[in-house]
This record gives structure tokens, sequence and C-alpha cells, in this order.
């Protein structure tokens, strides 16, 4: 693979803004298998394994990723939107090339699989693989999210209860269950589910007479955010945590 060609697959820009920077001298290859520096290459069309590379454009360091797959503490405040109509979006939390990525031969970027309210934290996954959206996002697949829920009125048994029963949303006379449901205290509780609607966990309180105060998202499938993940801050996600997602 042309090193031009994997800064273009990576979102450094087109393959000529690519190739520009290369012979500039402004690119530097450490080889998956190098265990010395990172050397100068301004060969644009010099053929390199992608596999395990890693780059060095203008001082930063960037590991090759065919596909990218991405966890992000998601904070308060932001919209899970490209163009966002009241606060921030979750993209420009993002470095540059994340959201330059091509696909199809367009600049879209890593996207988010589903979406938080502006006032949800927690995991949120984005990726540029369309599969991997579908998958996690469709139904059918039910994958498990797991939700941090804190309420302004005193939980009872019997709305913990309501919520395993299946509650009816105003726009689906289906009812909605929870796949697991926890109090912990007389505010809080943990809400698992398998499907995604909107303004869903806020619409099951209501149905059963409370009010969401406070929701983030701990938990997706059996991956779960990590202490250390900050918000605002974002990972890359490796093979074992794919897996742990897949079930």
């Amino acid at each position: 693979m042309q090193l031009q060609d994997v800064l273009y697959s990576q979102g450094f820009g087109t393959r000529r803004v690519c190739a520009g920077l290369i012979q500039q001298g402004l690119v530097q290859v450490h080889a998956g298998g190098d265990g010395g520096s990172p050397r100068s290459v301004t060969d644009a069309a010099q053929d390199v394994d992608p596999r395990g590379l890693r780059v060095r454009v203008q001082g930063v360091d960037w590991p090759y990723h065919e596909k990218a797959y991405l966890m992000l503490h998601k904070p308060a405040g932001t919209e899970c939107s490209q163009k966002p109509s009241t606060y921030p979006s979750i993209y420009t939390l993002l470095p540059s090339p994340l959201r330059m990525r091509p696909q199809k031969g367009a600049v879209q970027g890593v996207q988010a699989v589903g979406r938080l309210d502006q006032d949800t934290t927690g995991m949120l996954l984005l990726t540029d693989d369309g599969k991997f959206i579908h998958r996690m996002s469709s139904p059918r697949h039910h994958v498990p999210k797991v939700y941090e829920v804190t309420v302004k009125h005193p939980l009872d048994e019997s709305q913990v209860m309501r919520l395993l029963a299946g509650v009816v949303l105003d726009d689906d006379p289906k009812p909605v269950r929870a796949a697991a449901c926890e109090a912990h205290g007389s505010h809080q509780l943990s809400l698992t589910l398998t499907e995604g609607k909107y303004h869903q966990v806020k619409r099951m309180l209501a149905a059963v007479g409370n009010r969401v105060e406070g929701l983030h998202r701990s938990r997706i499938g059996g991956l779960a955010l990590p202490d250390d993940l900050l918000p605002g801050q974002w990972r890359w996600l490796g093979a074992d945590d794919l897996a742990l997602m897949a079930g």
C-alpha cells in the first residue's frame, strides 16, 4: 500500500495533500516489527505494510487502523450531531483525522453508533464501519445497554416491577420492557435495555410515575466504561473490546 494512500485512508486529507506532507518531510514511519526510531520518508508512492504501522505526521503519532472503532465518554451539554442546534457537537472532541476519514470516496469521518441526549453522559461508540453500526443498533441483535438513572421521586418496588413487566409508550401500543432493573437506594437504579427508542429511559420512567433527573450509560454489551476515561476523552477499541460487545 502506498504511503500516501495510507495517510489518505486515515483522514489526513486528499491524496494530493497527503503526498505533499510526505514530500515536505513531515511524515515519519514506524513499522510494526521495527523496534527502532521512526524513519523519515519523502517518497509518497513508497510501498509500506499497513499492518502494525504507526506514522508520525507533523509530530503527531498515529496508529494505522483499517476501520476505526472508538469509545467516547460523552460529557453533559453536548449533542451527537454533526450539525448541532444548541450545544457543542461531540465530534469536536475528536482529532481532525477521525472526522476526515473517507468512506466510499467521500469524507464522512466516524459516526456515532446511536445517540445520547444532550444531557445524558457516558459511553458512546463511534466508527466508520457501517456493518458494525447496523449490528449494534438493530433491535434484532438485542445488544444490552446499561443506564445508571437518578430519579426525582423515591422509588418503590411496584415501579421496578412495572419496568420489568413492560410499559406502553404513547407512540407504540407494544409494551417496552427492561431486560434488567435494580434499585440502588431510594433515587437511583440500573436499567438494562436491548432496544433503543427516542428518549426511551425518560419516557419509561415517566410511564411509571417518576422523572429522570440524571442519566448515564455505563455499559454496552460486556464492555464497561473505564473509570479512568474521563468526560470528553476517547480511546481506540481493540479486538478484545469488540469481542466483549459481540457477547
